[in-house]
């Protein structure tokens, strides 16, 4: 089979990125290296998602004060081959593969003679995630890496994800291409975007030339934020911003669970509760399907606040931001639903109790500040099961929890709506978790009157939940 490979659109794409492998009379270099790469590529059976990153050395711009950069561009998230080994080749139409390939641009050193190999390691373990949940990455996303790309002492530890700014979307014999750029981070950066909305940092990393400039090239020795290099950036951008707009992130996978106390613990009844050391019910197909769209509908920025229905049908997330899953559900081959859909009812609950670890209870603020507090949902789903937890507004339509029964669960599905009212209140008891380092675990916060509560637990609670 004749492979087709993207290579060949690199002159048209951009003459310079070829330019000075031409002057030299050599190929760019690419990675894995050899017969290592024959040995490792997964459609020969090996681990390798990707076939292989390329590397190249771009001169920059200096007009625009663009410094000379590595620039990397990984082969294998789209359709190479078209003989359905590794993708299905479903037209020329429609996405190849994934639908789009990882860029990354690194400062090179002075007197650096060769790119560094560790960002294709880092390209190879993003696209390994992609592979194996089948979710696609989209322009403003953000992985949270918590560790320094590199594997140094840098304060780039996080990464947000944006169309690359020389490579535009090509037309190919198996499907459309286009390039998402890897842009590192620091903390604060990856904080505020969440907060945000990774757009709106991203503009903010082009403003700031030290930061990524109009390129966003990523330095591993930076050692300050924009936030430090420019402290009004947040006041003045970021928290007008937050209070404008909200934020545009709409869930997060979490370490979570929750129990209703409303019921007797040696009743076990209807999925008495998502207990940890319990065995929890599995989500439908249906209720995955739903909690799916939650976040795809999330995601867009001035989109009505509109939970789908249970029965709704899949609608491929045509009409969303985010390009949908190639899963027809969150559940893993062997979580499949136990229990028939029709058979698990909606349930009113009286009392709950919420279980988050530091970093999911972290984000509780932006949950209600950034999203309820403008009309919105949040949703935690458990990366240890098949909890899922959705905080939803009094403006958030198609909600089972309603402002008579504000706690709700379908199977191990719970959903809290809270007034504006009790959102303030809250966000003022929970101050303390905008500094999470300041605190000892277990945490606890209690509204006895609403019959709430609130757990912030060590993660060592949720890896041994029999402890």
């Amino acid at each position: 089979m004749l492979m087709y490979s993207l290579l060949l659109w690199y002159p048209q794409l951009h003459p310079q990125l070829t330019s000075w492998e031409a002057k030299a009379g050599i190929e760019p270099l690419q990675w894995p290296y050899g017969t290592k790469r024959r040995e490792t590529a997964l459609r020969l059976g090996g681990p390798d998602p990707l076939d292989y990153v390329s590397m190249y050395r771009n001169l920059g711009n200096p007009t625009l004060n663009v410094p000379e950069h590595w620039h990397y561009v990984s082969f294998g998230l789209s359709d190479l081959y078209g003989d359905n080994r590794v993708h299905e080749f479903t037209g020329t139409d429609g996405p190849s593969g994934f639908g789009f390939e990882l860029t990354f641009r690194l400062k090179r050193e002075t007197g650096e003679s060769a790119p560094p190999t560790w960002p294709a390691e880092l390209m190879q373990g993003l696209a390994r995630y992609v592979f194996q949940s089948e979710n696609t990455f989209c322009s403003g996303d953000h992985v949270s890496w918590h560790s320094p790309l590199d594997n140094s002492e840098s304060r780039i530890q996080h990464m947000l994800l944006t169309e690359d700014p020389q490579m535009q979307p090509v037309q190919t014999p198996f499907g459309v291409v286009t390039f998402l750029q890897i842009v590192g981070v620091c903390t604060e950066e990856l904080h505020a975007a969440q907060q945000w909305n990774g757009q709106g940092i991203l503009e903010l990393l082009r403003t700031v030339p030290v930061a990524g400039g109009p390129w966003l090239i990523t330095d591993m020795r930076r050692g300050e934020t924009i936030f430090e290099i420019d402290p009004h950036l947040q006041q003045e951008r970021v928290d007008k911003g937050i209070e404008t707009d909200g934020s545009n992130l709409s869930g997060v996978s979490a370490k979570c669970a929750w129990d209703d106390l409303s019921r007797p613990p040696e009743d076990d009844e209807d999925s008495r509760s998502i207990c940890i050391g319990t065995q929890p019910r599995r989500l439908s197909g249906k209720d995955t399907e739903q909690i799916r769209e939650t976040l795809r509908r999330g995601l867009e920025i001035n989109s009505k606040p509109v939970l789908p229905p249970i029965n709704a049908q899949r609608q491929n997330g045509l009409n969303h931001d985010r390009a949908p899953s190639r899963k027809d559900s969150l559940e893993s081959e062997s979580s499949a639903a136990i229990i028939p859909h029709e058979l698990i009812r909606t349930r009113q609950l009286e009392s709950i109790h919420l279980k988050f670890n530091q970093e999911s209870g972290a984000l509780i603020p932006l949950c209600l500040r950034g999203r309820l507090l403008h009309g919105r949902h949040f949703t935690y789903k458990s990366i240890t099961g098949d909890t899922a937890i959705t905080f939803v507004s009094t403006g958030v339509e198609g909600a089972f929890a309603t402002e008579e029964h504000p706690y709700a669960a379908h199977g191990p599905w719970l959903q809290i709506l809270l007034t504006e009212e009790f959102v303030e209140r809250m966000l003022e008891d929970l101050e303390d978790l905008n500094s999470p380092e300041e605190f000892k675990l277990p945490k606890e916060y209690s509204w006895p009157e609403k019959k709430l509560k609130v757990s912030i637990l060590p993660d060592a609670v949720f890896d041994n939940p029999l402890h």
